[in-house]
């Protein structure tokens, strides 16, 4: 398994040294968040910090990020990890600071979560995403915070996740496991240059946030890992992902805002996320929205995705006592490898908070754009399933091939509630989708 990981991480730095030579002048919409050069630097080493892989940082970590809140030098201030490993508990950041690792440092979470602080349930949830009551505070964890960089020479943060996952597999967790990084309430995020590795659960979890960048990093948790998300906005808006490699188990990108009731009357949705040039591998699938929409998600645009080994290639879900809008999603130039299925669009997807839901509150699908999508070795092209009192409209293919063997009782595609158009699609889809182009298809 370190093997396959060692062999995994090297294929994502050539990835990314590929597109840092070939594609400089690439687009790009990392320029929402600049980086920015601080003057100011301390290093973790100054207050006590060990690298040993034994001694516990966490008094090192809280007392460097308490001397930049206090001090607050212009410009902020950077944290400089040295090479090493450095084991802590869980610490916050705070704003106008730079977590840098060098290469070679690693940030290890402790296994021994006794002391691990609990936070309050996200209000667009209503509780915990996995249990009622409150949720286990993120390894790395920032809110209300501004002008925030985690980034450096591809150095590592290590969450350690398997004694969570054992006890997520065992039924024996009180609250919901703990986000690797998560920022709620902030903006002005830059995350780069690091490799994420074995998170507790969701690995990078913008919620509430706006003005986010996340790029030239590498994710990496082993495929039977529960709930290993990558990168999941949540009622945020102003996100760019560029440049990544990501292999989880569980979806690589996931665009999500509030749960039910909860999300409903929180009314913040996700718009404006940008997903570019991203390459992965996972169980589930590569780009989803969903299935907690509840906010509604408008204005994604992912493009330029390559996809290995997949559940799902994309993926947009939802389901009735949802409610939420989901408009102009835009998928484009994509290769898919070896994948259970190439599309899937439902509304029967995900479960519920509690019983307190609205059945009647269903969701809106519309605008949805596929394509230039290629899929080798996919043994069901897609599905798309609307709901019967909540039918989705506007579902635009165009140039989508998927090749694969077909069983009988497995047809290319499978369609129900939706409306929408077809142009050189092979295998054919659907009835629904007609041949003649909408003035709603921009393709």
């Amino acid at each position: 398994m370190l093997l396959s990981h060692i062999l995994t991480f090297l294929v994502s730095l050539l990835f990314l040294t590929y597109y840092v030579a070939a594609n400089y002048s690439a687009a790009t919409c990392s320029n929402i968040v600049p980086l920015i050069n601080r003057s100011d630097k301390i290093f973790l080493t100054d207050f006590g910090g060990v690298g040993d892989g034994r001694t516990l940082n966490t008094k090192a970590f809280r007392a460097a990020v308490y001397r930049i809140e206090h001090l607050k030098r212009q410009g902020g201030t950077v944290l400089y990890v040295p090479p090493g490993v450095y084991l802590t508990e869980s610490f916050n950041l705070t704003s106008h600071m730079t977590l840098y690792l060098a290469a070679g440092a690693v940030i290890k979470a402790t296994q021994e979560f006794g002391n691990w602080p609990l936070i309050a349930p996200l209000p667009s949830y209503g509780r915990g995403r996995e249990l009622p009551g409150g949720r286990y505070m993120s390894f790395i964890h920032g809110d209300g915070l501004d002008d925030v960089i985690i980034t450096g020479e591809n150095g590592t943060i290590d969450g350690q996740g398997d004694v969570w996952w054992n006890m997520w597999r065992r039924k024996t967790l009180k609250f919901t496991r703990p986000s690797l990084v998560e920022f709620m309430n902030s903006k002005n995020i830059l995350i780069s240059n690091v490799v994420f590795k074995n998170s507790p659960f969701w690995n990078i979890h913008p919620v509430y946030c706006s003005n986010v960048v996340v790029r030239y990093v590498t994710i990496l948790a082993p495929r039977d890992s529960p709930n290993t998300d990558g990168i999941d906005p949540d009622s945020s808006s102003n996100v760019c992902i560029e440049d990544s490699y990501i292999s989880n188990g569980d979806d690589l990108v996931a665009v999500k805002s509030g749960w039910d009731e909860y999300g409903i009357a929180y009314g913040r949705p996700s718009y404006g996320i940008t997903i570019r040039r991203l390459t992965g591998s996972s169980p589930f699938a590569g780009i989803a929205v969903g299935s907690e929409t509840s906010g509604g998600v408008e204005n994604v645009l992912a493009e330029h995705i390559n996809l290995f080994n997949m559940g799902v290639g994309i993926h947009i879900k939802t389901n009735s006592g949802r409610g939420g809008l989901i408009k102009n999603i835009t998928v484009a130039h994509v290769y898919v490898e070896n994948a259970r299925q190439g599309i899937k669009i439902a509304g029967d997807v995900g479960g519920h908070p509690d019983d307190k839901f609205n059945p009647q509150a269903l969701p809106v699908v519309k605008g949805i754009t596929i394509k230039n999508v290629w899929g080798v070795n996919v043994n069901q092209a897609g599905l798309i399933h609307g709901l019967r009192h909540s039918p989705f409209t506007d579902v635009c293919l165009s140039d989508v091939n998927f090749h694969g063997t077909r069983g009988p009782r497995s047809p290319s595609w499978k369609c129900s509630d939706v409306f929408g158009f077809a142009h050189q699609v092979s295998p054919w889809p659907c009835s629904q989708l007609s041949s003649q182009e909408p003035r709603s298809c921009a393709i």
